[in-house]
């Protein structure tokens, strides 16, 4: 089946997908900070680690990498469809995806790293994502969590917020 679109056009909305600063990548560090954890996003070992991770917590030699579940292919995701054209690409795509992810995985492990993985459709229940990270992350007796979780406040920063995100008209 062909593209329904141009390819000049399907170029600009190729292009248009972030790598950095994404809406579930704000959700995750928003729910982080939250919690009370302090982390890197575009400190040194953030650029020097496998995979370059999404976030680094060196208190607890911890990387997260907050994969999208169409990108990553989220196990049993509904969102891990494969388009219907150019299929044998993408197929081919997504495995290199999967094994790139693999390796850096273990590779982070070897090197004495926890890696937490927090896939795109479960920061659209916050609150299960606040019970992976309780359970995932040590917690100290100096900080104690809010009695009721619905008290944190789910914010995320987003780059309209100021004044940077302006969108461009897409190409005729």
């Amino acid at each position: 089946m062909a593209d329904k679109i141009s390819q000049l056009h399907r170029s600009w909305v190729m292009s248009r997908v972030k790598g950095r600063n994404t809406k579930p990548e704000l959700i995750a560090r928003s729910l982080l900070h939250q919690l009370g954890y302090r982390f890197t996003v575009n400190g040194p070992k953030n650029r020097k680690l496998p995979g370059k991770p999404d976030i680094v917590l060196p208190k607890y030699k911890t990387v997260i990498f907050v994969h999208g579940c169409f990108w990553h292919r989220h196990p049993g995701c509904k969102h891990a469809t494969t388009p219907k054209s150019n299929t044998e690409y993408w197929v081919s795509k997504f495995k290199r995806n999967i094994e790139r992810d693999r390796a850096n995985v273990e590779t982070l492990k070897e090197l004495g790293w926890q890696v937490f993985i927090i896939w795109e459709c479960e920061l659209k229940n916050p609150r299960q994502t606040i019970a992976k990270l309780i359970a995932a992350f040590p917690r100290t007796e100096s900080y104690c969590l809010p009695e009721e979780l619905d008290d944190l406040a789910l914010v995320a920063e987003t780059r309209t917020k100021y004044g940077k995100g302006k969108s461009r008209g897409a190409p005729h």
